[in-house]
């Protein structure tokens, strides 16, 4: 029997990786703000894939510990509907974030060992979402899109009073066992469906979307 599963294609830049991805069916596509990101979009560039994104597949942009004047800029300028939080943002900033700027917002939580899960309730009063991702190594520069996973039984049997999804180091190969495992109703991946640091390819995309409900 075929899931229902939710799938989120992160880190487009290009107009056919966008097509790759609605075409699977995948309900969000991730925009990437954040230089240091091989993922990394302009904001004119976004706008502009965001011109080929149809009615219906969600646009969520991934910023990292972004301030109110690059949030207020970003909006101005491209059509998002989802904030993806990557950053070490607080409870608090989450909050504020959604107050100001009246969208839904999708909080990352980084998970190395079961204390780390502590966070995710924190974060689960507040945020619209959690994206329940691999903890970075110490020193990495990115947030996420590490390619790294984590110990996925320590979501069995987890509830959250909001939706949540699962990120990091998930494949075409391996996203139906981690679903398996995790009861995870969305799963979002990036580096796992790519040939290179930020070159999506087609053809995984399309496996991975097809493996995630299988």
């Amino acid at each position: 029997m075929a899931r229902d599963t939710r799938v989120k294609i992160c880190g487009l830049r290009d107009e056919p990786s966008i097509k790759a991805a609605c075409d699977a069916g995948a309900a969000y596509v991730g925009f990437v703000f954040f230089e240091k990101s091989p993922r990394h979009v302009s904001y004119a560039q976004a706008a502009d894939l965001a011109a080929h994104v149809p009615f219906g597949v969600a646009k969520v942009a991934l910023v990292v510990n972004a301030d109110d004047a690059m949030l207020d800029h970003l909006l101005t300028q491209v059509p998002i509907d989802i904030l993806q939080l990557h950053g070490h943002e607080s409870p608090e900033r989450v909050s504020q974030v959604k107050s100001r700027f009246g969208l839904p917002v999708m909080k990352a939580v980084g998970v190395a060992t079961a204390s780390d899960l502590i966070a995710a309730s924190d974060y689960a009063d507040v945020a619209d979402q959690l994206l329940i991702d691999a903890k970075p190594p110490e020193n990495a520069e990115l947030p996420g899109g590490n390619g790294l996973s984590f110990d996925w039984r320590l979501l069995t049997g987890r509830k959250w009073p909001v939706p949540w999804m699962l990120a990091g180091g998930l494949t075409p190969e391996n996203v139906a066992e981690a679903i398996t495992l995790t009861g995870a109703q969305q799963v979002d991946v990036s580096s796992g469906v790519e040939t290179a640091p930020g070159i999506k390819d087609a053809a995984q995309i399309a496996a991975f979307c097809t493996a995630a409900r299988a």
